[in-house]
Order: C-alpha cells, then sequence, then structure tokens
C-alpha cells in the first residue's frame, strides 16, 4: 500500500514508519522543514514540506495514497500560548481528515489517545480499567491538550458517521525505542536512570511497547471497523507508579524512590510552579495539567484491540527493558547507572 503517515518524525510516528517499511509498504511523510528527522534514520520513505495546518501542503500529501495514518500531534502539558495547539491538533485532524476523503483514501487511522476514554472509576478500593464503551464527555477533559484531542476526536467521528473510512486508535502510554524528546511516559525512564527522581505521586498508567502501537495502527487499517475506537495498550499493562519504578530498579539495579508525596502536596508544588511560569515564561518543572491527571489510575482495558485487530501483547517489562537499552545507547544517561 501507498501510505501517508503525518506527525512521522515523533515517537509514535517513527515506529510506524519502520514498521510499515519492513512490511513491504511504500510510505510517504509530511514533516515540517526543521522537524528533527533523527527517529527516521535509514528509513526509505518520500519526504513532503509541510504542516497539517496547511490545507493544500496536505492535499498534495495525500495524493495517490492508500492509506493516512493521522499520528501528528502537538503533545504539551504547559505552553503560554495554547492556540498553536489547538490548530495543529484540531484543525489540523479537519484538513487530514477532509483531503483525505476527498482523495479517495481507502483507510484513514486517526490516531487519539487514551485521554479521550472515560476516566477510569475506583470501587471497593481498586480502580476499574476503561474500555471503549466507558461513558465520557468534555467536562472530563481536565487540559488543553486533553481537550484538543478530544474536539479531534469527535472531527474524526463525525467524518467516520458521513462514510469517510475512519478508525481511530487510542494508545496508552508507549514505551521504548526513538523517543527522540523524551516523551512525559520516556520521561519517566530517563529521569529515574539520572536519580532525579526523590519521590513520586500515587498513580498508574496502562503501559505498552511503542512496537505494538505501531503494529496496532496498521492492523486498524486493515481490520478495524470504521467510526469504531480502539483502545492500543496491554491487558496486564495497568501498573501503579510504585509498580514502574520497582521493575525499573529491578532491571537496572538501581533502587526505587521511597517516599510517596500525598496528592494535594504535588498539587500546591505545580500550582506555585505554573504561578512561576507565567511570569518567566519558562516551561513549569510539574505541570499542572500532569498533576491533575495523577489523581487517577489511568488503567484501560484493550480487549477490543486484542480480540478485533490481533493486537500484539509484548509483555510490558520488555517495554522497559527496550526503553532502557535506548536511553543508554543514545546519550540520555549522565551518570553510570
Amino acid at each position: 500500500m501507498k501510505c501517508l503517515v503525518t506527525g512521522a518524525t515523533g515517537f509514535i510516528g517513527s515506529n510506524l514508519v519502520h514498521e510499515l517499511i519492513a512490511r513491504g509498504h511504500s510510505v510517504r511523510t509530511l514533516a515540517r522543514k526543521h522537524s528533527d528527522r533523527r527517529a527516521l534514520e535509514g528509513a526509505d520513505c518520500e519526504w513532503i514540506e509541510g504542516d497539517v495546518t496547511d490545507p493544500e501542503a496536505v492535499r498534495r500529501a495525500v495524493q495517490g495514497c492508500d492509506w493516512v495514518f493521522h499520528v501528528a500531534a502537538s503533545y504539551h502539558l504547559w505552553m503560554p500560548d495554547y492556540r498553536p495547539m489547538f490548530a495543529t491538533n484540531v484543525e489540523g485532524t479537519r484538513n487530514v481528515i477532509e483531503a483525505a476523503t476527498r482523495a479517495g483514501c481507502r483507510r484513514i487511522v486517526h490516531t487519539s489517545t487514551v485521554g479521550c476514554i472515560g476516566l477510569p472509576k475506583k470501587q471497593n478500593g481498586r480502580w476499574i480499567p476503561s474500555d471503549e464503551t466507558t461513558p465520557v464527555s468534555a467536562a472530563q477533559m481536565s487540559n488543553p491538550y486533553k481537550l484538543s484531542k478530544w474536539q479531534a476526536e469527535q472531527i474524526a467521528l463525525q467524518w467516520a458517521r458521513a462514510g469517510s473510512p475512519v478508525v481511530i486508535v487510542n494508545p496508552s502510554a508507549p514505551l521504548g525505542p526513538r523517543d527522540i524528546k523524551p516523551t512525559p511516559t520516556g520521561k519517566i525512564v530517563v529521569d529515574f536512570l539520572n536519580r532525579a527522581m526523590p519521590a513520586y505521586v500515587d498513580t498508574g498508567l496502562n503501559w505498552v511497547h511503542v512496537r505494538d502501537v505501531a503494529v496496532g495502527h496498521i492492523l486498524a487499517a486493515e481490520r478495524g471497523r470504521v467510526g469504531e475506537r480502539y483502545i492500543l495498550g496491554h491487558a496486564e499493562g495497568n501498573w501503579t507508579l510504585r509498580q514502574t519504578l520497582q521493575v525499573l530498579s529491578d532491571l537496572t539495579g538501581l533502587p526505587a524512590p521511597r517516599l510517596r508525596i500525598p496528592w494535594w502536596v504535588a498539587f500546591m508544588f505545580a500550582w506555585l510552579d505554573e504561578r512561576r511560569a507565567a511570569l518567566t515564561g519558562r516551561p513549569p518543572r510539574a505541570p499542572l495539567a500532569g498533576v491533575r491527571m495523577a489523581r487517577y489510575h489511568m488503567f484501560f482495558n484493550p480487549a477490543r484491540a486484542i480480540r478485533e485487530l490481533g493486537l500484539p501483547q509484548t509483555p510490558p517489562r520488555q517495554a522497559f527493558a527496550d526503553a532502557i537499552e535506548w536511553f543508554r545507547a543514545h546519550g540520555y544517561v549522565r551518570t553510570q547507572a
């Protein structure tokens, strides 16, 4: 298939490009002129220069493509001005899906996030994982990033209802190679390795290998039902942060932090940190949006993707091992850990 990947230089996008090429597909990427392309070194793909906020560039990029993977997104938990993020995430999604639909592309896979799935509930002292049927509304979107992705997902669903061949995937917390920035989830690993995490907050995430997320995108194009959402996560990947840190300790031999900070303390620190950021223009060390999300154990059930798509289930422990190896090999670790 001839495939277009937006956001190809990012964490999920770059792994998707490499996976598509390995499976014999022809790949075209839409990337900004000065984007960091290190994650695509060695990838034999066609480059189209442009941005998803430019309708003409998007129209050029989708021409002749069978599958379109719209992975591009602005992922920031704090910005001095959120308008560029909404332009990329919301209007960019509208541009890509409209252009791909009018160009007659056979499948459009929109990359959303589990942040757009209904929040998990706590019952009898345990967190019940959410799935695609868990009730959700815009009121649950607790920060501008989540709200922008929610609005983008609503656009994708509207186009699907109108007959566009759109399938939506909702990755959980991916880990693995090519996390150049790194992402907030990758930063947990980097901070642990660099001994920059003296304490932790009681929260939880659903961990998944980024390779499985990349494969899940391809399976969504091949087998996904139009208008459906698929959580790309791991059935055994719902770990508390304490469990996560213990696995990191087991894999590295480094001690896990023992001090657990009450949520309200973390919230107050983040609130003060954002006041400082507003005055200085420098990003906060602990964005308030992240602390708000940490109030919930973000546990999810990917059974639909496993059942309908055949989503691979690489053990989360392997995802952490691969992430550790990649970060160490690429100069992210300052210590001799």
